[in-house]
């Protein structure tokens, strides 16, 4: 029977009288916000180790939630995902979209289907590495690499549905989330070498690698030095070397990404929705709450300088890397040895779908499709479609 709104007392000081030892909020310190309008506002405290509830608001918390009262007690019952309800327009969340995923380490409960997606941590090339898990434990390994200044949460769509009949990993890269962001030169290899690193931690080895632009671009080396690793990839709108507008490369190699340490204010909120509805073909097909929720998390991420190094490490290394000669992309690509399949957006103003005829001449036999009416993040803008070619790919491998 499904839970109204007055349980949601009852269910929240059930699931909170358990220690958050060994979960991802053991040392965090939070105030959430439950809001249920005309239901009631529940707050929750995360400190010391514990959570604590009780009536009423509270002013400028970590984390907003809203959602209708049986919605949210649903969610904190276990009887739903609130990855599932957020996907579904049934909760919005503003403020620390990181930890609206974390709260499944306060609310978990080892009878919850194993579709739900659970926060983990490991540590993988000597990188403080966060990433959400869900799917059988005995079920093929997913993994999802997200791309620049986005987080896993970029590819709840693939992991809310994968997850049925999948093991998926979905790791915030290095740089990234809630991930550690090392001093360390964010070059392709430099992933590659960390996703090795990470599949063996989390005995992943083996997986499908489905990467979204930057996430795509390691994929893509992951598959160059570490075949055995890697079954198959899904590559939705990869960033490929630069084949043109390589003018700039002498002036960009002298500027070091260092420089984005030095204190400079967050980009604004509205700044970072802008930037985020251009990446699409038709910004409206996704609701406001998305992007104010990526906005959010976007802003939070930008304010630590060594994530700022990263996000500008990466961008400078996508420019820079060379796309000729012996050791240039176009001429490695051809030794891609496991099955692919290139996603593109017809519309994509980042990776333009002309990229698919370049990598059609140097891999003639991996799959390639260019979606009508897409931009850069087929994932959001076409999820139905994009599911439907992934799981087509993954049932021929």
């Amino acid at each position: 029977m499904p839970l109204q709104g007055a349980d949601l007392d009852t269910v929240l000081t059930t699931r909170l009288r358990r220690s958050l030892a060994g979960t991802a909020l053991a040392d965090r310190q939070a105030t959430v916000v439950l809001d249920a309008g005309e239901s009631g506002v529940w707050t929750v405290e995360v400190s010391g180790g514990r959570g604590r509830a009780r009536r009423g608001s509270a002013k400028d918390p970590t984390l907003l939630v809203r959602g209708s009262a049986p919605v949210l007690a649903e969610v904190v019952s276990g009887q739903t995902s609130g990855v599932h309800a957020f996907l579904d327009g049934r909760l919005t969340v503003r403020g620390d979209l990181a930890l609206s995923l974390q709260l499944d380490g306060l609310f978990e409960d080892p009878h919850d289907p194993a579709s739900y997606p659970r926060w983990r941590e490991v540590k993988a090339l000597g990188v403080r590495t966060s990433y959400l898990e869900a799917g059988p434990a005995d079920a093929p390994p997913v993994v999802l690499l997200h791309g620049l200044g986005a987080t896993n949460a970029s590819m709840l769509p693939l992991l809310a549905d994968l997850a049925k009949d999948h093991r998926v990993l979905s790791p915030d890269n290095p740089g990234f989330g809630s991930s550690d962001a090392p001093k360390s030169p964010y070059t392709s290899s430099w992933f590659a070498a960390w996703l090795e690193a990470f599949q063996v931690a989390t005995a992943s080895r083996g997986a499908v690698l489905v990467g979204n632009s930057l996430g795509g671009r390691i994929a893509i080396e992951a598959g160059l030095a570490h075949p055995k690793s890697v079954r198959a990839l899904v590559l939705l709108a990869p960033s490929p070397a630069f084949r043109r507008i390589r003018n700039f490369v002498p002036m960009v190699r002298v500027m070091p990404a260092s420089l984005a340490r030095l204190p400079m204010p967050p980009p604004s909120h509205g700044m970072v929705v802008e930037a985020i509805r251009a990446m699409m073909s038709v910004p409206d097909r996704l609701p406001k709450t998305w992007y104010d929720a990526a906005a959010d998390e976007a802003v939070k991420v930008l304010r630590s300088p060594a994530h700022r190094v990263a996000f500008f490490s990466c961008a400078r290394q996508i420019y820079l890397e060379e796309a000729y000669g012996r050791n240039g992309f176009w001429a490695r690509l051809p030794g891609l040895m496991p099955p692919a399949l290139f996603v593109w957006g017809d519309r994509d103003r980042l990776v333009p779908a002309s990229f698919a005829r370049h990598v059609a001449d140097a891999l003639p036999d991996a799959g390639s499709v260019v979606m009508e009416d897409c931009g850069h993040v087929p994932q959001f803008e076409h999820p139905e479609e994009t599911l439907a070619l992934v799981r087509g790919f993954l049932s021929g491998v």
